[in-house]
């Protein structure tokens, strides 16, 4: 029998009316060859994992994470004060935070496009109007001038990941310093992602730009996805702001207790980026012996133009127990690999070969 429903379903913000859901497609994936999310294939590393095993007791479980002490280590290895750094549960909450510290409704949020999504998620939630600068053709690089003849009167933020996602190009601090000059005012983001991949940062320019911002995350190199765990850094002043709206436990205690095992363990980091990036040297001369068209990268992906072809090597590669993700709807024809080793890597190489 259907109840008679009682009073009035609430109604909810015109923002979210507005805004299309955001569906990552992340089932099946346990157990396939992960070249689909740009993360560590392998695993965290094994002393990462200790401590894990260590930390997990109930004692701890049934206790509020602590992070004075973590992020001490933390800021000495990033080199940074640690009133100038905050954890949060992964980029996605320091996007987040970010733009609910510095953007009111109706504002305007500039970012190139395409781009890692939850940048344009997290100004639309704000209500705020993202401005989308698109890459170069044909080579999508970056749009330099016309980010900066983007910012305006209204701009109260500027997000750009570096290198970036799904193109995989990215930006020099000469650059960077040309956009925190012109948005002076403004929240400017730096998201560095795949710093260990590129080896360029922007956190050395922190003294300088009261406007900077610099995110980091767990989830690519250190191989942390599933613990959800990042930083966001500023000048103190600003992430004393940032904190006032942070929730203050939003980092689990199993990630908190990780968080210096992965960071001490730089043997690991230096091994699976070097892997990584022989790996991708393999690939993308695999890439050019095929004919196959390809964007220049930075990181541990590579955005490829298969053309029709895309979509019967998405379904073939995914029956051969190899995700990667179509990247269609950005932009047609154009599939993302992330580059894993090199055993990885050959064996997707000769699965697409076979295909074509």
């Amino acid at each position: 029998m259907t109840e008679t429903p009682i009073g009035l379903r609430p109604k909810p913000r015109a923002a979210i009316e507005r805004m299309a859901p955001y569906h990552p497609p992340t089932s099946g994936r346990v157990g396939a060859m992960r070249l689909d999310f740009n993360e560590n294939t392998v695993g965290c590393s094994p002393k990462a994992l200790e401590r894990l095993k260590q930390a997990l007791t109930g004692e701890l479980l049934a206790t509020y994470p602590e992070y004075e002490a973590v992020r001490e280590k933390a800021a000495a290895f990033f080199g940074v004060g640690a009133d100038q750094m905050t954890f949060c549960d992964g980029t996605d909450e320091g996007i987040h935070i970010l733009i609910q510290t510095y953007v009111e409704a109706g504002d305007e949020v500039v970012m190139t496009w395409p781009a890692y999504p939850m940048l344009r998620f997290y100004a639309q939630v704000a209500g705020a109007e993202p401005v989308l600068v698109p890459y170069c053709e044909p080579d999508l690089a970056f749009p330099l001038d016309e980010l900066l003849a983007a910012i305006g009167p209204k701009t109260r933020a500027v997000l750009v990941a570096n290198p970036n996602n799904p193109t995989g190009g990215a930006i020099g601090l000469a650059d960077i310093e040309r956009i925190l000059e012109k948005a002076a005012g403004a929240a400017v983001l730096i998201d560095e992602a795949y710093f260990e991949f590129y080896g360029v940062t922007a956190l050395d320019l922190l003294p300088r730009y009261p406007n900077l911002f610099v995110s980091r995350t767990f989830s690519k190199t250190y191989g942390l996805a599933g613990l959800r765990v990042g930083c966001l850094f500023s000048q103190a002043e600003n992430m004393a702001l940032v904190r006032k709206g942070q929730s203050p436990y939003s980092v689990n205690v199993l990630a908190a207790a990780c968080v210096t095992a992965a960071i001490e363990d730089q043997e690991y980091v230096r091994g699976y980026v070097r892997e990584v990036l022989e790996a991708r040297e393999e690939l993308l001369a695999a890439l050019r012996r095929l004919d196959i068209p390809y964007w220049p990268t930075e990181a541990n992906f590579v955005l490829v133009h298969l053309g029709d072809k895309a979509s019967r090597v998405v379904e073939g590669l995914a029956a051969r127990g190899i995700r990667v993700r179509d990247r269609g709807k950005e932009r047609v024809g154009a599939v993302r690999f992330t580059v894993g080793t090199r055993e990885q890597t050959a064996q997707l190489i000769a699965a697409v070969e076979e295909l074509l």
